[in-house]
């Protein structure tokens, strides 16, 4: 794919020209994948007037987690006493004739900030922005594919562990396992910790596991997510143990279920994400459940689990295709326990079929 980063890096560098920069120094590692193809730990990527350099603390390993570095990008090593790459990329910057240097102030602390003013007191230093972050929202085909083998990755992870005893095993015995599951299958690793909730613990947004134990007539909310080749997808499912459900669980549970397919549903090219987030929430407000909504009905994924867009209330703008984003209401009832269910799809034209699932394990409400 070199030419896929080279495209990518000269996206930005056009952005970075009409807004009056003559070079880049890119320092967040998702945005430093996302252009150079790796991020080795430390990494900082400068878009140079004269060349792009990836300067690192030691080189790159090759590993797939890792990411390998666009061959087209002259990969400068630091020795150990050749002090932050970040600083060294200012200078370089300055050496190439370099007047302005845009950075990404979101993500410096204001330690460094200073340490590029003090190296090149000559560069002006400009506010990149959420230049790259924004590149990032469209992904490519290629994207597309790493996320929908990660969502089979998690798939197969929690079929596997949906067929064996769960009964009197721990919340975090489970979380476990499940992370096993993933890379046993090929994953990188999970794309953020395993969160696994029973009785009044389900159904918790980004519940941390604990040691109580899996006990008949529970719910139990599960959320995991694979990355593979550095891309993170997700995948929530609740379920019953032991025994039929209670009322109470499949009025609860029906009611997740009709907001989570009225989210998918609204996915398309141009619709609103506020408009995505109402859909979902207007569901649950009807049934009674609008107290301790959630902050949001989904997200965007890719080299992190948590990307724009966000599918708020208040966010502004609108989607378009070939983005994938998360679809997860929720209720948790005090003391009771509650539902989630979560998917990754990829925002399609209708012509295109609509919205592609790619995390497909079933949402019956199962008791296992």
């Amino acid at each position: 794919m070199p030419e896929v980063y080279a495209t990518r890096r000269e996206r930005l560098r056009e952005r970075c020209t009409a807004g009056g920069s003559a070079a880049a120094l890119v320092t967040r590692p998702a945005n430093v994948r996302y252009l150079a193809g790796a991020a080795p730990l430390g990494a900082v990527l400068l878009l140079g007037s004269e060349e792009d350099v990836l300067l690192c603390d030691g080189p790159p390993s090759g590993e797939a987690a890792e990411g390998r570095p666009d061959e087209a990008l002259e990969v400068r090593v630091l020795s150990r006493a050749g002090g932050d790459p970040a600083v060294a990329a200012a200078g370089a910057a300055a050496d190439q004739g370099a007047d302005s240097l845009a950075v990404e102030e979101h993500h410096l602390t204001v330690t460094r900030h200073r340490a590029l003013g003090s190296v090149a007191p000559r560069l002006r230093l400009a506010d990149l922005g959420g230049a790259v972050e924004q590149l990032r929202v469209i992904k490519d085909e290629e994207e597309i594919s790493a996320l929908r083998i990660g969502a089979e990755i998690a798939d197969q992870a929690l079929g596997e562990l949906l067929e064996s005893i769960l009964v009197g095993r721990t919340e975090r015995h489970l979380a476990l396992e499940l992370e096993r599951r993933l890379v046993d299958h090929g994953a990188d690793g999970p794309a953020f910790a395993t969160s696994v909730g029973t009785g009044p613990n389900s159904g918790r947004r980004g519940h941390r596991p604990t040691d109580r134990r899996v006990e008949e007539g529970d719910f139990l909310s599960v959320c995991l997510g694979a990355t593979y080749r550095g891309y993170r997808c997700e995948i929530g499912r609740t379920f019953v143990i032991g025994t039929s459900p209670a009322d109470w669980q499949i009025e609860l549970y029906d009611l997740v279920f009709a907001a989570q397919r009225a989210g998918r549903e609204a996915l398309a090219p141009g619709a609103a994400y506020r408009d995505v987030d109402r859909a979902a929430r207007q569901v649950l407000d009807s049934g009674g459940r609008a107290e301790g909504l959630p902050s949001l009905t989904g997200h965007g994924v890719g080299l992190e689990i948590d990307e724009d867009p966000q599918l708020a209330p208040a966010a502004m703008g609108k989607l378009d295709a070939c983005v994938p984003v998360t679809v997860e209401p929720g209720v948790h009832l005090p003391g009771r326990g509650g539902v989630r269910i979560d998917d990754t799809l990829v925002v399609r034209p209708e012509a295109d079929g609509g919205p592609e699932l790619l995390t497909i394990t079933t949402k019956e409400l199962l008791a296992l």
